[in-house]
C-alpha cells in the first residue's frame, strides 16, 4: 500500500509536468559513483517514458583534472572557474565530448531511451566570448555565453533525449571551456523550460555552508539576487543560473542533493521534495 500511494503522490505531478521541459545539470557524485550513474538514467528514462522532455548538460571538471595530471599539464583555477589554454581546452573537449558524453548517451540507451550526444559546436548551438577574468587575472579560453540556438534542442528532443557537453565556440570558431552551470541555465531560459534542476554534492542551499541542517527550502528569486554578492563556491555559479533561467521565464529552479539515489524523482514527484526550490519573486 505504500508503494501504491507513493504513485497516487506522482500523479498530479505528473500530470501538471506532461508535455513540459525539464533541464537537468548532472554532475558531482551522482556522475563519479557508479551505481549513482545508474540510478540517474533510469530516472531520466521514467522522466521521458511519463511525457516530460529532459534535457540532459553535464560537466565532468574530475575527469579532466585527472587527464591534465596524467598528460603533465598544470592544474590551476581562479575564481572556481579552471584557468584554460588551448591544450586545456582541447583535453576538456576530448574528456566532456568523446567520453563522458558519449557514456552518459549509452547509459540512457541501455535503460530504454535513445539519446544523442551535442556540444557547443553541433548546429552552433552555444556561441561564446571570452570571459573577463574574475579578480583581474587572466583565465585564459573560458566562455562566457553569448547564444543559444535552440532550433537542434529541438530537433532533437522530440524523439532523443538530447544530452550536451559544455565547450561552446565562438564567432571564429575557436573553443572555450564554459561553465555547466551556466550552460544549463542558459539552456533551461532558451528553451523556456518549466524546470531547471541542478544535482549537487549538498543537501541544497544551506544558509550556513558548514551547518548541513541548515537548508533553504524555498526561495524566491529576489531573495536569491540579494544574496549573491556575499557567496562564493560552488553554490554562487548554480545560484546565479537559477535566478538567470527564472528571470527567462522559467517556472522554478531546484538545487537538489545528488549523492541520493533517485533525488530527482523524489524532488520532482512528491509533496515534501529534497532540495531547494526557487521560484519567481511574489
Amino acid at each position: 500500500m505504500r508503494d501504491v500511494g507513493t504513485l497516487l503522490e506522482a500523479l498530479p505531478y505528473i500530470r501538471e509536468f506532461h508535455g513540459k521541459t525539464v533541464v537537468i545539470k548532472y554532475g558531482g557524485a551522482a556522475m563519479d559513483d557508479v551505481a549513482l550513474r545508474e540510478e540517474f538514467a533510469r530516472d531520466v528514462v521514467l522522466l521521458k517514458y511519463v511525457g516530460l522532455n529532459p534535457v540532459v548538460v553535464h560537466g565532468g571538471g574530475r575527469e579532466i583534472t585527472a587527464y591534465m595530471e596524467r598528460l603533465g599539464l598544470p592544474v590551476r583555477f581562479v575564481g572556481g572557474l579552471r584557468v584554460s589554454d588551448e591544450d586545456t581546452v582541447e583535453v576538456a573537449k576530448m574528456v566532456l565530448v568523446g567520453k563522458v558524453n558519449k557514456e552518459i548517451v549509452m547509459r540512457l540507451g541501455r535503460h530504454g531511451q535513445p539519446a544523442v550526444g551535442l556540444c557547443g559546436d553541433d548546429g552552433s548551438l552555444l556561441r561564446v566570448s571570452r570571459r573577463p577574468a574574475p579578480s583581474g587575472e587572466d583565465i585564459g579560453l573560458v566562455g562566457r555565453i553569448e547564444r543559444v540556438d535552440v532550433d537542434v534542442l529541438l530537433h532533437v528532443g522530440t524523439d532523443y533525449i538530447p544530452v550536451i557537453a559544455s565547450v561552446g565556440a565562438d564567432r571564429e570558431g575557436r573553443s572555450y571551456n564554459v561553465n555547466a552551470d551556466e550552460v544549463a541555465g542558459a539552456v533551461a531560459r532558451a528553451l523556456c523550460a518549466y524546470k531547471l534542476v541542478f544535482l549537487t554534492d549538498v543537501a541544497g542551499w544551506l544558509r550556513d555552508p558548514s551547518d548541513p541542517d541548515s537548508l533553504i527550502a524555498q526561495a524566491s528569486a529576489e531573495q536569491v539576487r540579494g544574496a549573491l554578492a556575499g557567496l562564493d563556491g560552488g553554490m554562487l555559479p548554480k545560484l546565479g543560473a537559477c535566478v538567470h533561467a527564472i528571470d527567462g521565464g522559467v517556472s522554478s529552479a531546484h538545487i537538489i542533493d545528488g549523492r541520493l539515489a533517485h533525488s530527482l524523482l523524489l524532488e520532482l514527484f512528491t509533496d515534501a521534495g529534497i532540495g531547494t526550490k526557487i521560484e519567481a519573486s511574489q
